[in-house]
């Protein structure tokens, strides 16, 4: 049909995409890495690949993705200190916030943006986003649980054809040193975290 196809990158904190690539065409056949890059950014949107310094890398040089412009959110609805430590003044445009994406990515000498990986505990199983750290606050929070920490694996490597195969596993440390309800536990998670970030 001749429709254009493009690779759009975004998260949720900047409305979703924020840049784009084309994913037919000669740029798509030009592409020497293992994955179509996340590309240019949109109109009214800045990308930042900066070092643990804050300074600018080099094309190449991987780095941390900051987005910048009007776009941002405001914040984390009740999370102050998540706001904090993702949406930070831009020290190169004063009185302007950038987003800390968590992601690695590098410059490519087209201008373009390749995406490299995470530099969090942030991960995507089929799809959802999952915050391990969010995870593992709130099994910490639950009655009777001293230590907490979430997981993703495969159980049943063998069986695991195709698609995602992973799982999200909760390790939980008693306070008291009782055997804990599992059941009430879950129940208790499902209240507080959406359901694919439920460990099983």
């Amino acid at each position: 049909t001749g429709a254009p196809l493009h690779n759009l990158y975004g998260p949720t904190e900047a409305a979703v995409d924020v840049s784009w690539y084309p994913a037919c065409g000669p740029e798509l056949a030009a592409v020497t890495g293992s994955s179509v890059p996340i590309g240019w950014p949109v109109w009214n949107t800045g990308l930042r690949i900066l070092d643990a310094a804050m300074r600018p890398v080099p094309p190449g040089v991987a780095g941390d993705l900051y987005l910048t412009g009007i776009q941002l959110a405001q914040g984390y609805l009740g999370r102050p200190d998540l706001t904090a430590s993702r949406f930070i003044a831009d020290p190169f445009a004063p009185g302007e916030r950038m987003y800390r994406t968590g992601d690695v990515a590098r410059w490519l000498t087209n201008g373009a943006v390749e995406y490299l990986g995470r530099s969090d505990d942030q991960l995507k199983i089929r799809g959802q986003r999952i915050e391990l750290g969010e995870i593992d606050r709130v099994m910490s929070g639950l009655p009777d649980v001293a230590q907490a920490v979430s997981h993703a694996c495969v159980f049943n490597q063998a069986a695991a054809t195709g698609g995602d195969a992973r799982q999200l596993v909760g390790y939980l440390v008693s306070d008291s040193g009782l055997p804990l309800d599992t059941a009430a536990l879950k129940a208790r998670l499902a209240e507080q975290l959406p359901p694919h970030m439920v460990p099983v």
